[in-house]
């Protein structure tokens, strides 16, 4: 099980590790850069629909008591 504090921790990396959120439901987010999401106590929101310059399009808010696994992927 993975708190906010251990997400924080991946988000706050120097230097910063992309990384996949995968949730219970079988949906899975990319967290391109530190500034691609944000953590609070219960949630992630994570910043999807990136356009070139890595901006996200949309926002999808993740119940971190909902994730299952995170797993690291290589830097672009």
């Amino acid at each position: 099980m993975f708190t906010a504090k251990d997400i924080k921790e991946l988000m706050q990396a120097k230097p910063f590790t992309p990384f996949e959120i995968k949730m219970i439901d079988g949906s899975s987010y990319e967290v391109a850069n530190h500034d691609a999401a944000f953590v609070s106590r219960n949630f992630i929101e994570v910043g999807t629909d990136l356009d070139a310059d890595k901006i996200p399009g949309k926002v999808v808010r993740c119940s971190i008591l909902h994730n299952t696994q995170i797993e690291n992927l290589e830097a672009a």
